[in-house]
């Protein structure tokens, strides 16, 4: 939970810091802009590569190596003195990022007993989750008050907490014969839907949310300082989301994630028709920020249950196409909002998400709990 923590805080903290970096390095704000933009394409496009690779390496091992470059790349950035520096830190940390979520959560739901890993999926979630409510925002007041470097290098303290942890307590074995290494209902189609509606739902998301700033204030007319304090009632919004739905996850997998994404439509397609009401436009960025973790989160586990082969693999398909949808949004916002307004931009997400609906309506139910398993399952279990 830790390392989930530092490194979403890690991957978010420049949008907090966007005007000290950029004084101090002497460049534009949008330079600085590129280095969160160049993190997600690096993580879309690295996952799956990098998860082939270590296939087979330990996940003790593969951990360690992660976090030893999460805090060489974090203690890099501190010391940067030039922006090309700290884009290569960035660059470094976003590729330690693209293989760790792929490898944590076989990892961390395999320590626990079957019927209890929705929770554990749940507790990652959330500590994911409070980097955007706790982390950015306390991460940005240290480096307006010390220097952005200051909160940089605190990352590197806090990941070399989980890096001493996970180094001495966790087993070190062979990856196949995790516990949680193989999905437990093995189904290719699912898996194939799954993907798909999680990505569109993300690309429907950020096509709105990366403009919503410029939303807030000239559609719902609020003032700067409000604007401030809706985003901290987004993520606020995002923790409670991914708490509920971490605690109804184990019972209800499938409504879980349909919930998600169509809650996210109601908010982006809300936005979009009443948005210019300041009250309306309150309720549906809670039900927007209320479901945009809980999209995340229920489509991971739902890969730990019908990857058709290794989880990990399938978990950095899923992060992958993810951030895939992120960046796509928002570039489809950037081609859209000139041609139709910053209104149209949450019209274009919403009917993304709408679309992400659609495709779940194909999902397959999961197998109820206690059902034998697939003639593939059992056929894995019996290898050596």
């Amino acid at each position: 939970m830790l390392a989930a923590f530092t490194f979403n805080t890690a991957e978010n903290l420049p949008v907090g810091l966007l005007e000290p970096i950029s004084e101090s390095l002497r460049v534009s704000v949008s330079a600085v802009g590129l280095l969160v933009t160049g993190y997600g394409v690096t993580v879309a496009v690295a996952s799956l590569p990098l998860a082939h690779l270590v296939r087979a390496v330990p996940r003790r091992h593969v951990l360690t190596g992660l976090l030893a470059a999460l805090v060489l790349s974090s203690l890099l950035a501190a010391l940067a003195t030039s922006y090309w520096l700290l884009l290569v830190a960035r660059l470094l940390t976003a590729l330690a990022q693209a293989l760790f979520w792929a490898v944590m959560g076989p990892v961390a739901v395999g320590l626990f007993a079957p019927e209890v890993r929705g929770r554990v999926v749940g507790a990652l979630s959330v500590a994911g989750s409070l980097a955007l409510v706790l982390g950015v925002p306390a991460g940005t007041w240290l480096g307006r008050q010390n220097g952005w470097p200051v909160p940089v290098a605190m990352l590197a303290a806090l990941g070399l907490g989980s890096l001493v942890t996970i180094a001495v307590l966790l087993p070190t074995s062979r990856p196949e014969e995790e516990p949680a290494a193989y999905g437990t209902r093995p189904d290719a189609r699912r898996f194939g839907i799954v993907l798909a509606a999680g990505t569109l739902s993300a690309t429907g998301a950020f096509t709105g949310y990366t403009y919503l700033t410029k939303f807030l204030g000239d559609v719902s007319g609020f003032s700067p300082s409000t604007v401030t304090a809706l985003f901290v009632a987004f993520g606020v919004a995002c923790l409670a989301g991914v708490s509920i739905t971490g605690a109804l996850l184990e019972r209800f997998p499938q409504a879980a994630l349909t919930t998600a994404v169509a809650t996210q439509a109601v908010g982006v397609l809300g936005l979009y028709a009443a948005g210019t009401d300041p009250v309306a436009a309150v309720v549906f960025l809670v039900l927007t920020g209320g479901a945009l973790g809980p999209v995340f989160m229920t489509t991971q586990n739902a890969m730990l249950h019908c990857a058709p082969g290794r989880t990990d693999i399938a978990l950095a398909a899923n992060s992958g196409a993810y951030n895939a949808g992120i960046a796509t949004g928002a570039a489809l916002g950037g081609l859209v909002l000139p041609l139709a307004g910053v209104r149209g931009t949450f019209l274009a997400g919403g009917l993304l998400t709408l679309g992400a609906c659609m495709v779940l309506l194909g999902v397959p139910a999961p197998p109820r709990p206690g059902a034998p398993a697939t003639p593939a399952r059992r056929g894995r279990r019996a290898s050596p």
